[in-house]
């Protein structure tokens, strides 16, 4: 190995830097084991890897309820398909810039962060994104429960299917929903390697599952004709356009999440053609796929029931062979966990054990992940299409784009991918800024995500913003709360911190 710096850090012939001393950066309050740089030799997923990992976060519930729930609002096939590939291919970007320092520094996203947002002010960005994935885990969790709640009610019928209720819903609905929290929580518990192993078989098997259900409903149709037959409610005029571009930052929103904290995963990375050729085949394609199957399905529906039926949870209930429906859930549940795992509970487990490292560990984080991830009510935020793309993804798309342009600009324009990677760990170094936090980056958040998200709107009785937005001057950038997040975040933050050069970045 080379030394970069003799003090603190060396870089092997692949690039990749690790610390030379581990024991020079002291205790503090800004170190737990989780939270240090991955050390060389456990450096070790491959292509395969990256891969698998993105076949088992794409092919799930809700990445099918994206292309369903546009069909659910009048695209046609072509519209809901060119929506998300084109979404799929812009989140990339942002995607593999941020993943670079994963695999460089071995380091997860919340301590990336502190290089452009100071070590305290690291858990703004951190906690932000550990709160939506929160959401995501709940939302996750409840798709999978009803899955659960099918199978067993195939199994044993009215008894299972009629119990008695409350809060809306059958106490055997709430019974699966505990039972799938809990089989979630008993792999994290395992530990990182136990996602990687429980990815690579699962992956295979979820993609399988989904292409028989596709055939499924090509074969009661007749073939692919009826469904792309199928006319578009909007057209290509005016109608169209102000569905698209909400629906594309939504499609955006959907992983600007790990645009964010692909880090948590390539630090793991071999090198870094490694990990990028394994997210440029696994993220584009497998997101269209699972579009595709979820457009012939949910456009088989309006053939074969007359109306567009956009939860696959349903209309695998409506399989006249129970063991299909029991083999096709099953298939489900695997592929609500295989992404509710990794896209979910790894990300918020560093992020909450980032803000309170000496309390909290990557497990017992990840038991708060699940935890918030009930009480923020997901059953709610899934009820309708509307209010699952424009309100949940639209919103939070555009706050999350806001700490992706910080990141970009910091990164890869500011301090042109070099970072001190003991300082990432001291309390008053280069990455103090003042009392821990760099207002700078604060500043660009902000306005990043006011731009984005301060003309919030939605629909007459479509959703929880007023028709005129919550700030109605600001209203027609909410259509393009992703792009304006993230660009006003990069540029800001890049304006205030280039003049200043005396400061680190």
């Amino acid at each position: 190995m080379t030394t970069v710096s003799p003090r603190s850090q060396e870089t092997d012939h692949l690039g990749r830097v690790d610390l030379t001393d581990r024991s020079a950066i002291g205790t503090n309050s800004f170190v737990n084991e989780e939270l240090l740089p991955t050390p060389l030799p456990k450096r070790t997923w491959t292509t395969y890897n990256y891969a698998a990992l993105w076949m088992g976060m794409a092919h799930n519930i809700p990445s099918y309820l994206l292309a369903s729930g546009l069909i659910a609002l009048g695209m046609n096939w072509l519209q809901a398909f060119l929506t998300i590939t084109l979404a799929n291919l812009v989140v990339l970007v942002p995607l593999l810039l941020n993943s670079h320092a994963g695999t460089k520094y071995g380091i997860p996203f919340p301590v990336f962060a502190r290089a452009f947002y100071g070590l305290r002010g690291a858990n703004l960005a951190a906690l932000l994104r550990a709160f939506i994935a929160c959401g995501w885990f709940g939302i996750q969790t409840w798709v999978g429960g009803q899955a659960i709640y099918v199978v067993v009610g195939e199994l044993i019928g009215p008894a299972w299917t009629d119990a008695p209720g409350f809060g809306g819903y059958a106490w055997t609905v709430w019974l699966s929903f505990a039972v799938f929290w809990l089989l979630q929580m008993a792999i994290i518990w395992r530990g990182i390697e136990a996602l990687r192993r429980f990815e690579n078989w699962a992956a295979p098997l979820v993609t399988v599952a989904f292409l028989a259900l596709m055939v499924w409903v090509l074969v009661e149709v007749g073939g692919f004709g009826p469904i792309f037959a199928q006319p578009s409610e909007l057209g290509w005029g005016a109608d169209f356009w102000p569905v698209f571009w909400p629906a594309l930052m939504g499609m955006i929103a959907f992983w600007a999440t790990l645009s964010l904290n692909m880090p948590d995963f390539t630090r793991f990375a071999r090198n870094q053609r490694t990990q990028v050729l394994g997210q440029v085949y696994g993220l584009p394609t497998t997101m269209s796929f699972i579009s595709m199957v979820s457009i012939v399905v949910t456009s088989g529906t309006i053939v074969l029931y007359g109306e567009a039926i956009w939860d696959p949870v349903e209309v695998a209930s409506r399989f006249s062979s129970p063991i299909v429906v029991v083999i096709g859930l099953v298939m489900a549940v695997l592929a609500t966990i295989s992404a509710n795992v990794a896209a979910n509970v790894v990300s918020p487990s560093y992020d909450f054990s980032n803000a309170l490292p000496r309390l909290l560990s990557f497990r017992t984080a990840g038991l708060l992940t699940g935890v918030i991830g009930i009480l923020i009510q997901p059953w709610r935020l899934v009820s309708d299409p509307q209010i699952y793309i424009f309100t949940w993804l639209g919103f939070y798309g555009g706050v999350l784009a806001s700490v992706a342009g910080v990141l970009i600009a910091g990164y890869w324009l500011i301090s042109r991918t070099h970072l001190d990677l003991a300082e990432l760990y001291r309390p008053g170094g280069r990455y103090w800024f003042t009392s821990g936090w760099n207002w700078r980056a604060v500043v660009a958040t902000a306005l990043g995500a006011v731009g984005a998200v301060g003309g919030a709107y939605s629909a007459e009785g479509s959703g929880p913003f007023p028709a005129d937005g919550l700030i109605p001057l600001l209203k027609p950038l909410y259509d393009y709360s992703w792009m304006v997040g993230l660009a006003i975040g990069f540029v800001v933050y890049a304006a205030l911190t280039l003049p200043g050069s005396r400061r680190p970045a």
